[in-house]
């Protein structure tokens, strides 16, 4: 794309009433985002759903202007611009209708023919959250997955500095400019994350910073991976925003149990019990259920819960899986004489006990 191109998407994606959305719909119907710009104003309000407020400003030649001079910083400080048609636009973001027309990236970021995850959860994260986060970027290593999230205090940070030190990429998703660092704090890891990886925002270094960014920039981290992962999460928080709207992309989601008496786990059990997640109690059930595969054959670690005590039920139900390989719920409830209500909570005290995992479809099995 050349800089004229850019500087005319750069200008549509700086119009405020026009989002990622409408302006790609407003592309496609024209051709380019300059088409659109250049476009009479009464062929605009022909397209579905364009309406006069939709398109009020966006004729104003100060867009361009400051197009103009977002590029320039682009290009002084060494920042990559993706188009959404570019192929080095992110492939999973492609499919995303609300992706950005225009993506800033910095850093040393290679998404080709790699899994990508995002890992999120709570900012007040709890040493027992900390310690799965981390044996569970530590176990995937294997697989050299991109780790994204959202470069935030508490989990994001435990999960990119666990990518780092494992020698993965990592991707800081941010929600303002690439000209500032939040939290200020994080500015120590800013070297390390950009040698393994980089950063992706779709705001520019003039906007304000404003905390409902936040909730716009958890697009991006749904969208770039296969699957998002919540660590631990209050029962309201932007990570079940990103759960949800990964969700709506139809992209995997895990959740990792807690006690119900743990503030920090009711959002997680809630995604699990309005089946709106997995449940993740071991870090192998990502590759398993994502189907990952290791080069030159190599066998992932298994880790298996040892000398595990089972109820009665969980026995007949572990026996019953054991011999039948993987079964589906109510035909475990039949063949086992346990009522679907009760199976229910047993199959997740099972699942809790690391030694059966749920399958796509309602189908379990012994790991």
């Amino acid at each position: 794309m050349t800089d004229q191109q850019l500087i005319y998407a750069l200008a549509l994606q700086h119009v405020p009433k026009i989002g990622a959305t409408t302006a790609k719909k407003l592309i496609n119907h024209c051709g380019s985002a300059e088409a659109v710009l250049n476009e009479k104003k009464s062929t605009l309000l022909k397209i579905d759903g364009i309406g006069t407020i939709t398109i009020e400003g966006l004729f104003d030649k100060f867009h361009l202007e400051e197009a103009e001079r977002e590029l320039q910083f682009v290009r002084d400080n060494n920042i990559f611009a993706h188009y959404f048609t570019d192929d080095t636009y992110p492939g999973k973001l492609k499919h995303c209708v609300d992706g950005p027309i225009v993506l800033f990236q910095s850093g040393n970021i290679n998404l080709k023919d790699q899994p990508i995850i995002s890992i999120v959860g709570a900012r007040k994260i709890t040493t027992n959250g900390i310690a799965f986060c981390e044996k569970l970027v530590e176990t995937l290593a294997q697989f050299n997955p991109v780790i994204v999230s959202g470069f935030a205090y508490g989990t994001d940070i435990t999960a990119q500095k666990a990518a780092v030190r494992h020698n993965l990429q990592t991707i800081g998703c941010l929600a303002h400019g690439l000209n500032q660092i939040y939290p200020k704090a994080h500015k120590k890891y800013v070297a390390d994350i950009e040698r393994h990886g980089g950063f992706y925002s779709d705001f520019w270094s003039t906007d304000t910073f404003d905390r409902n960014n936040f909730l716009k920039r958890n697009r991006i981290i749904a969208g770039l991976s296969e699957a998002t992962i919540v660590i631990e999460s209050a029962e309201k928080g932007g990570s079940l925003v990103t759960a949800d709207i990964a969700n709506s992309y139809d992209r995997e989601v895990f959740a990792v149990p807690g006690r119900t008496t743990d503030s920090q786990s009711v959002g997680c059990n809630n995604l699990i019990k309005f089946q709106k997640a997995h449940l993740l109690s071991n870090p192998l059930d990502i590759p398993y259920l994502l189907n990952w595969q290791l080069e030159k054959d190599e066998k992932p670690v298994v880790q298996k819960q040892l000398f595990v005590e089972l109820e009665p039920d969980e026995k007949t139900i572990y026996n019953y899986l054991k011999e039948h390989d993987k079964e589906l719920l109510d035909v475990i409830a039949f063949e086992c004489g346990i009522p679907s209500y009760k199976l229910a909570s047993i199959l997740l005290n099972m699942e809790l006990k690391g030694v059966i995992r749920p399958l796509p479809g309602k189908l379990f099995e012994v790991i």
